[in-house]
């Protein structure tokens, strides 16, 4: 995000009240009631007081959300929080892009002029038009900007799309198809489609998609299993799709996919956030009678880059957790059988993405958690490092094997997002990013923390240049550590507003995470997730042991996973934080598995109720079940949205609940509950100012800070 500073501003937050916010100090909180639950996991009894808050639709869980964020206005609103709100829309007002991608003989990309609630998708015949076509602009579907795309398809040729809607936050969504040429919809509408993903038949007659059932149709601990595909033809009625594919197993999910030259469907079946998949393929014409099992042990990641006649390219980890890229001959599948053309990196890299662009492979890999990016022969020869204008992250846009040029964003966290156009020779700026920020005054390093055990945490430290290491230094301390996810250098406009006024930001590159491949991975999932908290527990240490900050200034942060990330460390070690920042977390992990797609994520966290040993591990960790009577607890902030069907709201009721009454000292325990909004995708940009807003007053408070 990127920010345009003007005169007036600068004057305003020049003379307006100099002081630091009042001090923070413990709300009177509304009394939560408690009941009379009690489960037995394996012989051990867990008492459930907060149960009823479980049930959104209940009035007393609705008079608790609403007393809680009256707590939250009377505590964040005032002259700082309208100053924070003035500074973050001026540096979120410029315009954004994606990178541009091609279909037949158009060209797409998204944008948001500034301040727009959701950004726009455009069309072209070329990228030098001053004029691009809008092809969908979702925010005419709403009043209020919470109406979002969720995933664009394009024919081969790039006259139909097929594009998701979903609305207030929720990854329930309804895909509709629009003529791109006359920018209108076709009368076919798909309903209920959480997680569909679209492969277009390269004729044009329709497109197979994956489906759970309709809401409503099964008990809701079924919702989110029966996972099929099915066959749209194009001007049907979506009661007449065809099932064309059921999964073995009820707890298997099915994503279609059709290879560039629309010889193959591809299909992955995995076990919800499982890091291993089989991979099946048939022609791909709308009436496939079986499958080819090409990969079906689930013992791997598998997945198709491309093809050369009956030679499949596949980047895997099998038998390389940092991944590597093999020529399987479908007709002689067996392992020893295959060609390794990129081999796996060397320790400090992992490769993240292949993909096949004008007969070349385009590897994205990290090291040290940066990415880097080289060019690749097909036979696995002659690579050429692309180079890039910093230590970053890259997000590509789509490219097929016969374009003869892809485009990519880079960024990192001085170096606002810019979109590159190459062509495999040549590297040009296709968009410069617009933002006035100047980043010769800020520093970003990388240092390495080490953990309790002794492992190396790759960490990031951001600060104004000339930072004086004084102990004494506002400091939000970031991260996640799960899912093979990887958090990579990245700017953020929002953030400028915490870094001007003399804030440090760091990103903990935790165990759990993908930054070192699946080795890294699988040390920070199930019985040893406690190795991702103590991760994170020593950057902290190692943050005020180098005098960057202190415990009275230090603040964690997390969303999700990094939501249950802050809220297991805050439970276990409250003295060693200022403030708490946690954002749609998960907190109740004995009972996680019951809610919407809960069950996806057990392969990651294990289920409390299939084994005593997964109980013990979890319940050692579990946040909500960590509370104790008589702690004071840092000053902490809780968000959540109503329409997050991802990881449902009342794992943050029943832990600010939990927090408030257990709680000895005077910090404020705050829970904040947004409307119209879910886990994070398609969030309007004025919600997405107003939280930081609320966030970054909030910790102006508690903190004592003053604005520059």
């Amino acid at each position: 995000m990127r920010y345009r500073v003007t005169l007036l501003c600068s004057i305003l937050i020049g003379v307006v009240a100099a002081g630091a916010s009042s001090p923070a100090t413990r709300p009177t909180y509304p009394v939560a009631k408690t009941v009379d639950i009690t489960d037995d996991y394996h012989g051990t009894k867990v008492a459930d007081p907060y149960r009823w808050l479980e049930d959104a639709r209940s009035p007393d869980t609705k008079a608790f959300i609403d007393a809680q964020n009256v707590l939250v206005r009377n505590f964040v609103d005032g002259p700082v929080r309208e100053r924070l709100h003035a500074r973050l829309t001026e540096l979120v007002n410029y315009p954004r892009y994606s990178p541009p991608t091609r279909h037949g003989k158009f060209y797409t990309f998204n944008k948001n002029d500034g301040l727009q609630p959701q950004y726009v998708l455009y069309v072209t015949e070329s990228l030098d038009a001053p004029n691009p076509r809008i092809l969908i602009d979702p925010n005419a579907l709403s009043a209020d900007g919470t109406v979002a795309l969720s995933g664009t398809d394009f024919t081969n040729d790039g006259s139909l799309l097929a594009y998701g809607v979903s609305a207030g936050g929720s990854d329930q969504k309804e895909i509709r198809v629009r003529d791109v040429a006359t920018g209108k919809d076709l009368p076919d509408v798909l309903t209920n489609c959480k997680f569909a993903s679209v492969a277009w038949k390269h004729d044009n007659s329709g497109f197979w998609y994956n489906k759970f059932p309709v809401p409503g149709s099964v008990p809701p601990e079924d919702q989110a299993k029966n996972n099929k595909l099915y066959w749209h033809q194009l001007g049907t009625p979506e009661a007449d799709d065809k099932l064309v594919f059921t999964p073995d197993d009820p707890d298997l999910s099915a994503s279609p996919s059709v290879t560039d030259d629309g010889e193959y469907l591809l299909l992955y079946l995995s076990h919800g956030s499982a890091r291993k998949n089989r991979l099946y393929f048939a022609p791909a014409n709308d009436k496939p009678t079986s499958f080819v099992k090409l990969f079906d042990a689930e013992d791997a990641q598998y997945s198709f880059i491309e093809h050369d006649g009956p030679v499949f390219y596949i980047l895997t980890n099998l038998d390389a957790p940092r991944r590597k890229l093999v020529a399987v001959d479908t007709r002689e599948p067996a392992k020893e059988k295959w060609k390794t053309i990129i081999p796996e990196p060397d320790g400090g890299e992992t490769i993240s993405s292949v993909n096949c662009v004008n007969d070349k492979f385009v590897v994205t890999s990290m090291r040290d958690a940066h990415e880097v990016m080289r060019v690749v022969n097909m036979d696995g020869s002659n690579s050429t490092d692309i180079e890039l204008p910093a230590l970053g992250s890259v997000l590509a846009g789509g490219a097929k094997r016969t374009d003869k040029e892809f485009f990519f964003a880079f960024s990192s966290f001085t170096y606002p997002s810019s979109i590159y156009r190459y062509d495999f020779g040549k590297l040009a700026l296709w968009r410069k990013s617009e933002v006035k920020f100047d980043p010769e005054g800020y520093d970003a390093k990388q240092v390495f923390v080490t953990s309790k055990d002794g492992t190396k945490v790759p960490m990031f430290v951001v600060h104004k240049r000339g930072l004086s290491l004084d102990g004494n230094n506002p400091t939000i301390l970031s991260g996640y550590g799960g899912f093979v996810v990887s958090v990579t250098p990245s700017f953020s406009s929002s953030r400028i507003a915490w870094l001007e006024n003399g804030g440090v930001y760091c990103v903990a590159n935790l165990r759990g995470g993908g930054e070192y491949g699946e080795a890294w991975h699988k040390s920070g999932m199930l019985e040893k997730k406690q190795n991702v908290f103590d991760d994170f527990i020593s950057c902290a240490q190692w943050l005020i042991d180098n005098q960057y900050t202190s415990t009275k200034r230090l603040a964690i942060q997390g969303g999700s996973n990094g939501g249950l990330l802050v809220a297991a460390c805050e439970v276990q070690r409250p003295d060693l934080f200022g403030a708490v920042l946690c954002h749609v977390p998960l907190t109740d992990m004995l009972r996680y598995q019951r809610f919407s797609v809960g069950r996806f994520w057990t392969p990651e966290y294990g289920d409390a109720t299939k084994s005593a040993e997964q109980f013990a591990f979890i319940r050692a960790y579990s946040p909500l079940q960590n509370v104790k009577a008589g702690v004071t607890y840092p000053p902490t902030i809780i968000f959540t949205g109503d329409g997050d069907d991802r990881v449902v709201p009342l794992h943050a009721r029943k832990f600010a609940a939990a927090l408030q009454s257990a709680d000895a000292g005077t910090n404020p325990i705050l829970l904040r509950s947004e409307t119209r909004a879910g886990h994070g995708g398609g969030k309007p940009t004025a919600k997405q100012i107003d939280e930081s807003a609320d966030e970054y007053a909030f910790l102006f408070r508690v903190f004592g800070m003053k604005m520059n």
